[in-house]
């Protein structure tokens, strides 16, 4: 396996150090290791709810442009937000 030198702030280094004390990982390169798949992970989350938002965005966006619109009635809205927040507090509660 190539060799790869990184620099890490202090913080990070005692990290790394502590979680092999701990007995998480063998060695800095296992810590490093987990943590850059977890990047990875997390970069792969991030890009499919981009490519999500931008569908609904298109598909927004297609509404208004084909005069599917209703008019805003912020009454109705406000009153289904206080119904599903109060459905929460029950569930929670419950």
């Amino acid at each position: 396996m190539p060799t790869m030198n990184v620099s890490l702030t202090p913080q990070l280094e005692k990290f790394v150090e502590r979680k092999v004390k701990q007995g998480s990982y063998q060695t800095a390169s296992e810590v490093m290791r987990a943590a850059l798949r977890m990047l990875a992970e997390h970069d792969e989350t991030r890009s499919l709810e981009m490519k999500r938002l931008n569908q609904q965005i298109k598909l927004g966006l297609d509404q208004v442009k084909a005069g599917d619109v209703a008019e805003l009635d912020m009454k109705k809205i406000k009153t289904e937000g206080r119904r599903v927040l109060a459905a929460r507090r029950l569930m929670k509660v419950g």
